[in-house]
């Protein structure tokens, strides 16, 4: 699958006209066109998992002894999102309602301002990326 983004502007129309007029006519193609977010950096993506939760269990202690990056993770997300609560097999669990994956540069920012501060306020210095 091949895919284009168009940058905002009047040439759109006649960069998306000229991309489906040279596609070849010997076969169907299926088009889609929807709005385009950019989503989260690499950049922003390394620095949660390579500075921020690093730094997590490093000051964590006793109190997260037996923790992992995942786990902060999901109970970060949680946090920041809201916890859905799922029964299956007689028991219940809860998960966060979003996933990072498909944030924002925007909302991720935002994502890791959550785990700062929420660290802050527990005494853990968690850097800006900065």
């Amino acid at each position: 699958m091949q895919t284009i983004t168009l940058p905002a502007g009047r040439t759109n129309s006649a960069r998306a006209a000229a991309f489906i007029t040279s596609l070849p006519l010997d076969r169907a193609w299926r088009v889609v066109v929807e709005s385009y977010k950019p989503r989260r950096s690499d950049q922003q993506n390394r620095f949660l998992w390579g500075v921020c939760y690093p730094a997590v269990l490093g000051a964590g202690g006793e109190a997260l002894a037996g923790w992992t990056a995942e786990d902060l993770h999901e109970y970060f997300l949680g946090e920041h999102f809201g916890w859905e609560t799922l029964e299956g097999f007689g028991r219940r669990r809860v998960r966060p309602i979003r996933r990072s994956s498909k944030l924002t540069t925007t909302e991720f920012s935002d994502f890791v301002a959550t785990i700062q501060r929420k660290c802050a306020e527990l005494g853990v210095y968690v850097p800006d990326p900065t």
